[in-house]
């Protein structure tokens, strides 16, 4: 077949995304001054580019996968061009609309006002929603000194996108309105969808890349345990399916393992000592499929 062409965009995504690949397995090295990163997959083929024209790259068929942020998936107005194929979670944010804290937002609204923005078309959208007497100020990256409760401010409004909201808060702006959450998440073309091979090798890389992220929350307990006490043991503790019991030699009682959240280890750990368990191992796991 064909190699799969997969963009990988520059920044957080970039280094989020590798450590994704490297964990199941896929390697990738980006020589210096160059955009596209080899690789120890004979069947992949990697290109290096921009977070924002990803998405606008698949719609087009430039390539078959990427990595991209929902936000810009719709600010290039290619929602329905191309296809979510999975959503990893990382990095998560709103796209926001604030103004500085001393400003009355109602009032603001009835007045013409200028929208600083990396966002034009998610912003035009909110401004006809709104129905507001607005233009916009193309930003590029940080822009909240933009707008500010004076004469002298470029803009009135702030439409951003935000994860904990402190760089507004340091700059004396206030969140008033959300125009949508996004996250990273893998999006295929159409056109690649449409080819069986690729298809195959795209959802054969989404079970891979689950099976990653159900391990990163999980760990395995391994315990032993006395044959007096192994049916309150077992009858005590989570397992994502039926834990796995096995006789210890001489007899003596028995090992058990279970996969658990991380999350429930710190009251477990506790829990299964009073239950009786001896010798208890937490180790990680590197895939989990469910």
């Amino acid at each position: 077949m064909d190699k799969l062409r997969i963009l990988l965009a520059k920044g957080r995504i970039y280094e989020s995304v590798y450590e994704l690949l490297n964990d199941v397995g896929i390697s990738i090295h980006l020589p210096d001054r160059t955009y596209f990163p080899t690789t120890n997959q004979e069947d992949l083929a990697f290109q290096v580019v921009k977070p924002q024209i990803t998405s606008a790259l698949l719609a087009q068929n430039k390539a078959d996968l990427g990595f991209s942020g929902k936000d810009w998936v719709y600010e290039n107005g290619v929602e329905n061009d191309v296809e979510e194929i999975m959503d990893f979670g990382f990095d998560p944010v709103r796209i926001v609309a604030a103004v500085p804290n001393t400003v009355d937002f109602d009032s603001l609204l009835k007045g013409k006002v200028t929208i600083a923005t990396e966002y034009q078309n998610l912003s035009r959208k909110w401004i006809e929603e709104k129905k507001v007497d607005g233009t916009i100020f193309r930003t590029w990256g940080t822009s909240e000194g933009f707008v500010q409760d004076n004469e002298d401010s470029i803009a009135q409004i702030l439409i951003d996108n935000t994860s904990t909201g402190s760089s507004l808060r340091a700059n004396n702006l206030k969140i008033v309105d959300t125009l949508m959450e996004s996250s990273t998440r893998m999006y295929a073309s159409k056109e690649a969808l449409k080819n069986p091979e690729k298809k195959r090798k795209i959802m054969e890389l989404k079970m891979l890349f689950e099976s990653v992220l159900n391990a990163r929350g999980r760990v395995m307990l391994e315990m032993n345990v006395s044959k007096d006490k192994v049916d309150s043991l077992i009858k005590g503790i989570p397992s994502m399916k039926s834990p796995t019991v096995s006789p210890l030699y001489g007899d003596d009682g028995f090992a058990v393992k279970i996969a658990v959240k991380k999350s429930e280890v710190p009251t477990l750990l506790p829990k299964l000592q009073s239950l009786g368990a001896t010798d208890i191992l937490e180790y990680a796991l590197r895939k989990v499929m469910m």
